[in-house]
This record gives C-alpha cells, structure tokens and sequence, in this order.
C-alpha cells in the first residue's frame, strides 16, 4: 500500500505541464528565466534591480517579494504581456520609455492577453502606466501609479489606458500626476470602482464609450473630475469630486446615460489662475452638461462650487431629480430657448436658496423654484454688466419680471422643490 501511495505522488510530480514555483535572481537577465517556465508557472521575483524590458508570451503568474524592481532602461514598454492568463502582482516597474506615438508603457497588455490581472504593483514612469489595447476580460487591481513631473503634463501618458476593450475592470487604484487618471476609448462593458485619482488633468476620461459603468471613484486637485465625452449609455453612481478645479463633471454629447447619487463639491476657479490647464477668469461648474439629451440627474448632491450646474447647446430633455444644489454662488446657468420643467409626480429637486414657504408641511415648497430670469440671461451674454447687477435699476428689473409673467425667459422650474436635502444626512455621516 504504501508503495502504491509513493508511486502516485511520483507521478503527480512529473506530470508534463503541471504548475511548477521557480525563484528569479536580479544576477541573471529576467527574460532568460522567464523563458524557462512553462504555462501556468509562477515565478517569484527576489528583492533586487532586474534591469531590462521583458515580454511574457505564455501563461505565467509573476510575484515580486518586497523591493523586485523592473527597470525598463528608458525605452519602449517595461513589460509587454502577450499571453493569456497571466499575472503581475507585487512589483514595482520604473523608468519606461515616454514616446506616446509609440505608446510606451510601464505594462503594455495585447490583444492575446485575455482573462489577465494585474494586481497590487507600483508604477513609475514618463510614459502611459498601463495600456489595456484590444483585449477583454482583464482586471487592473489596487495598483499605485504615477507619472514623470519632470515631464510637462500635457507630455505624459495616462495611468491606465484602455483602447477598444471589452469587459474590463480596474478597482482600488492610485492614480497621480499621471496626464489623465483613466482614459477609456472606444470601448465597453467595463466597471471602473473605487479608484482615487489626483492631480492630474482629467481622473476619469470617457471617448466613444458604450456601456460602461463608473462607480464609488474619488477625484480631488484634478482639473476636471469626470471628462465623459461623445458617449452613451454610461451609467455613473454614487462618485465623488473634492475641491476639482474647473468641473467636477463634465459631460460633452452624452445620451442615455444614468448620473446618480453622486457628490460633487467645492469645484471653484482660483481668483489668479496659474499653470498648466489654468482657466483665468471662468467659474467652477460642479457639473457642466453640453449638447447632451434623454440622460437622468437623480438624487446627486453639486454644492459649494461657483455654478451648481451648467446647461448649454441644446441640453433638454434630461430628468432631473431628487438632486441638492447647495451653496451654490450661482446654483443653475441654463442657456437654451425651451423651458424644462425639473419635477415630476410633486417631487422636485433641493435647493438650499429657496425662499418659498410649506403652509401644509409636506415638505414640498408651495411655490416653484425659478433660478434664473431674464436679467440673467443678459448678464451671461454682457459680462461686463455683472458691475450693474445690485444697482436700483436691475433690482427694478426683476421685480418687475416676478409680477408679470409675460416678462419672465425659457429657463428652469422646478414646481415642486424639496424642503428637505435628501443628501444631507449620507453626506455629513
């Protein structure tokens, strides 16, 4: 009996193909090693400066011990994953290439390398952190990326990339200082959760993008928390932007997408705008809405931030609901020439500079709520009219538009404003 126990055991050891543990050294180039495993390898990287870019072509699952550095000697990509199935996790990669046109990256994932992960790794570079091209079913998890200051913004890749990808997730990473956080192009059915970005251009940048979903992600001291641009379809809950500099969210030509419970807040413009991006003289706009129609604003909070919200070039048709504009300096700029009506079945939206009553506390104001009338409007076209805004005669002016109807512009109503923020209490816990 036992004779026929060590016989298996035997067997099962040299099974050809059967998952073998080896140990790399920094002594000897990392690509030799690599190319001495079979599939399903893995291969654990000892502390150490392993100098070199490396292309993985089969299935393999590469770990680092504490301090396994990639060094991928200033040119191309550090790593090119060119296989499926494999895995990086806990290295740290540094110093690719920053040729753009040619997409250096630290981690250049292909088209082959599906059902991939890349998981709790360090990245440094001038160049883009991670470009996902082509490829479905991978996952970028919990990693630190940050770009090259040396280098100016506008001349660094993103942080992680994804071309024409299909069914990707990237959660739980650290993006700063890269161009753009997350860029996502041409691509769908991807989840995009939990991920803190800052100081950089845009966190989150959606190009031609179907599908997608975009959840509890963090933006602060980004230029623009949430590019989402010529895209449909997106569905983006319960986000936040913190103290972002010109919008906390931007959408360009968006249709049927879905915004909800998000928290956006403190999007202003510096009195003296310095540097890369800076926009001298515009307002913070905590959510700025162009060309884009049939979308749902419900139950998100746009507060502290110059404008609350900004709607222009044929922006109508979109469901406003159940949404706090608090403190606000101006909490709605609406440009167009169709009135929209931003209640519906008796709800309405918060607005914390209603001056309307609730006689039968239902909690529902008595009153509509009509942020902007036609002195505004002149205003937006004449800035420099802004000088006469608290003068006796403007101030006759719109008196005269609250009494007689007839005066009053298109803009926004809301016939059944809240008397209560719904968002207050999710957002002091």
């Amino acid at each position: 009996m036992r004779y026929c126990v060590l016989s298996l055991l035997l067997l099962t050891f040299f099974i050809p193909g059967w998952a073998a543990e080896y140990r790399a050294s920094s002594n000897e180039p990392l690509q030799a090693q690599i190319e001495r495993t079979d599939p399903g390898d893995r291969l654990i990287l000892a502390p150490g400066r392993y100098i070199g870019s490396i292309t993985i072509t089969h299935p393999l699952d590469i770990r680092g011990d504490d301090q396994a550095v990639i060094d991928g000697q200033g040119q191309g990509h550090a790593v090119t994953v060119d296989a499926p199935k494999v895995t990086l996790q806990g290295l740290e990669i540094v110093n690719w290439g920053k040729n753009l046109t040619e997409l250096d990256a630290g981690i250049f994932v292909t088209e082959s390398a599906s059902d991939s992960v890349i998981r709790d790794n360090r990245l440094e570079g001038p160049g883009f952190g991670i470009w996902l091209d082509a490829v479905k079913n991978v996952r970028v998890i919990d990693n630190v990326i940050r770009g090259d200051t040396s280098v100016r913004s506008q001349d660094r890749g993103n942080g992680v990339h994804l071309f024409n990808v299909r069914n990707v997730r990237v959660e739980g990473n650290d993006i700063a200082r890269t161009r753009d956080g997350i860029y996502i192009d041409n691509s769908s059915q991807s989840f995009l959760n939990r991920n803190e970005l800052h100081e950089l251009r845009y966190g989150i940048h959606y190009m031609y993008a179907y599908d997608n979903h975009l959840e509890g992600n963090l933006t602060f001291d980004t230029r623009t928390g949430y590019a989402l641009m010529q895209s449909k379809r997106l569905t983006v809950l319960d986000n936040r932007s913190v103290n972002d500099e010109n919008y906390g969210i931007l959408m360009n030509n968006i249709t049927g997408s879905r915004l909800a419970g998000n928290r956006i807040e403190g999007v202003r413009q510096p009195v003296n705008a310095r540097g890369e991006g800076k926009i001298t003289g515009g307002d913070g706009k905590a959510i700025f809405v162009y060309n884009s129609q049939f979308n749902e604003f419900l139950d998100n909070r746009f507060a502290e931030s110059d404008i609350g919200i900004h709607l222009t070039a044929g922006s109508e048709d979109n469901v406003v609901l159940g949404n706090a504009f608090v403190d606000n300096r101006q909490q709605v700029k609406y440009v167009a020439t169709r009135t929209q009506q931003w209640s519906q079945e008796g709800r309405g939206n918060y607005w914390s500079d209603y001056l309307g009553w609730d006689l039968d506390n239902d909690a529902i104001g008595d009153t509509p709520y009509e942020p902007n009338d036609a002195m505004d409007r002149l205003l937006w076209r004449f800035p420099a009219a802004r000088l006469l805004m608290h003068s006796p005669a403007v101030l006759a002016l719109r008196w005269v538009q609250r009494q007689f109807p007839v005066f009053r512009s298109e803009g926004i109503t809301d016939q059944a404003p809240l008397m209560i923020d719904p968002t207050a209490k999710e957002n002091s816990a």
